[in-house]
């Protein structure tokens, strides 16, 4: 079974997911908030045979949550009562500026950044849990 790995944003949310065998983060794709967000990842998870989620968790710096990470909280909510798969959070502090530090420097211009950056740190918050297991 597979791990998928989410970045839930307020507009888009970037997805990746591992391989079969759980050792590499694949950037999958960038899904848009347009209320049909639920089926999408539904049906990812069914073609892939995923048996765990992965959300990124916002927290301040100083380690404290704010308004930002209660929607990713109502989010997941919402995602558990369509899919019957476990989620776990993970502390997703610095992926998106690590991700826009990657694709620097793989030199990929400004538009190709802000299209893949999304997945790109969804890739980085995934492989951050399969390092632990």
């Amino acid at each position: 079974m597979r791990i998928l790995g989410l970045d839930v944003g307020e507009r888009r949310i970037g997805v990746a997911i591992s391989d079969p065998t759980n050792t590499i983060a694949q950037p999958l794709i960038v899904i848009e908030r347009d209320g049909k967000e639920l089926d999408r990842l539904s049906v990812i998870v069914r073609d892939n045979d995923v048996g765990e989620i992965v959300i990124g968790y916002p927290r301040n710096m100083d380690g404290s949550s704010g308004a930002t990470a209660e929607k990713v909280k109502e989010f997941a909510e919402g995602l558990s009562k369509m899919i019957d798969v476990p989620f776990v959070f993970v502390d997703e502090r610095l992926s998106t500026a690590e991700a826009e530090r990657m694709m620097i420097t793989a030199d990929l211009s400004r538009k190709k950044r802000k299209k893949s950056i999304d997945k790109v740190a969804a890739a980085i918050i995934l492989e951050g849990r399969l390092r632990r297991i």
